[in-house]
């Protein structure tokens, strides 16, 4: 349970004015179709942080608890740094028109837009640090889902009225205690 709430929680934060809940915004406007871009938006999530997540594990079975620990921790804190750089969606994720139908083309889109991104950057440290491979993937999906759902539905009217220096601050704040904490190998979570 704890690997799952921590990755959504992570995740919820870290992808909080994020390049691909700006991709989901600009979908939700140019298709006006919520329900198959919600759908893209799960399919893709769950495809992109299943294949982080075994690269996770991957890196857990391959290092010692030692060396894992250490570039966990790094790893967090360098996310931590990371949040504070807004993203700032490029523009060529969803150009055009939808050749594939709105499903396909959010789940081509996000799946895209994911790769090296923050989120599936922190599913692969949370992957390597929790067992629980399964538990990691569907909290990060879930926090991918806490974020980008509403997204859809309310577009840029949230955007105006959260803080997301803010937000980022935060996450940003959660990401370096994770890192201080596993480099210090404090408590059970580390």
């Amino acid at each position: 349970m704890e690997a799952f709430l921590i990755s959504t929680g992570v995740v919820a934060l870290g992808e909080m004015g994020d390049k691909t809940q700006l991709l989901a915004m600009l979908l939700a406007v140019k298709f006006k179709r919520p329900l198959p871009i919600v759908l893209g938006i799960l399919t893709a999530t769950l495809a992109n942080h299943a294949a982080a997540g075994a690269v996770g594990g991957w890196v857990a079975s391959a290092l010692g608890p030692e060396a894992l620990r250490w570039v966990i921790g790094v790893s967090f804190i360098a996310m931590a740094g990371w949040m504070l750089i807004p993203d700032k969606l490029d523009g060529d994720e969803a150009a055009g028109p939808p050749r594939f139908g709105v499903f396909v083309t959010t789940v081509i889109a996000f799946f895209l837009a994911e790769m090296g991104d923050k989120t599936q950057i922190a599913t692969v440290a949370l992957a390597a640090r929790y067992t629980d491979l399964v538990a990691v993937v569907a909290g990060t999906t879930c926090g991918m889902l806490i974020a980008d759902v509403p997204a859809v539905f309310v577009g840029d009217k949230m955007a105006r009225k959260v803080s997301m220096r803010l937000v980022h601050g935060i996450a940003a704040a959660i990401f370096a205690v994770l890192g201080v904490l596993t480099l210090l190998n404090v408590g059970r979570l580390f």
